[in-house]
């Protein structure tokens, strides 16, 4: 019982998690192109883990999970406009969920990683990975949600341009 326990635990953990892998995101397709240098460059160690390397930040510890306030959120790593904050919930996941994602801004690749069917969310422009859509989202609205790291993003206040 105590096994059991502690893998569901790890599962429900793994629940928004990427992993360490290369991005195969083809480059002709995408808006921005870097080499690994200067990513690695521009980058914090911690945004290239996630962005580059398809790593998750530890839930509940990112700094958008309960940010609420009006504004839009872009790529961490170019400036890509990726949500508005009107489709910001609090999906209690332990990162930062949005029911859909600005038209053209977000491309998907699916992801069979710990033996699970998802779907990976990346940046159109660099792609950066950003996290996963699941579709246990509000169902009022898209149905889908969109587990983001805060890493991924960077928050832009609506009275800033």
């Amino acid at each position: 019982m105590k096994y059991v326990i502690l893998l569901l635990a790890f599962l429900a953990l793994q629940s928004c998690n990427g992993q360490k892998k290369q991005n195969n995101q083809p480059t002709s397709s995408l808006k921005v192109v870097k080499t690994d240098a200067q990513w690695r460059e521009e980058l914090t160690p911690e945004q290239y883990y996630v962005l580059r390397e398809k790593g998750t930040e530890r839930p509940h510890t990112g700094e958008y999970v309960n940010k609420f306030e009006n504004g839009k959120y872009v790529c961490a790593a170019c400036g890509n406009v990726l949500y508005g904050s009107d489709s910001k919930f609090a999906s209690d996941c332990g990162w930062p969920s949005f029911d859909k994602a600005v038209k053209g801004s977000v491309v998907y690749k699916d992801d069979f990683t710990f033996g699970m069917q998802r779907t990976e969310v990346m940046c159109a422009a660099c792609g950066g990975h950003l996290g996963h859509v699941f579709d246990d989202g509000p169902e009022e609205t898209t149905g889908k949600r969109y587990c983001t790291n805060s890493v991924s993003v960077k928050f832009i206040p609506a009275d800033k341009k």
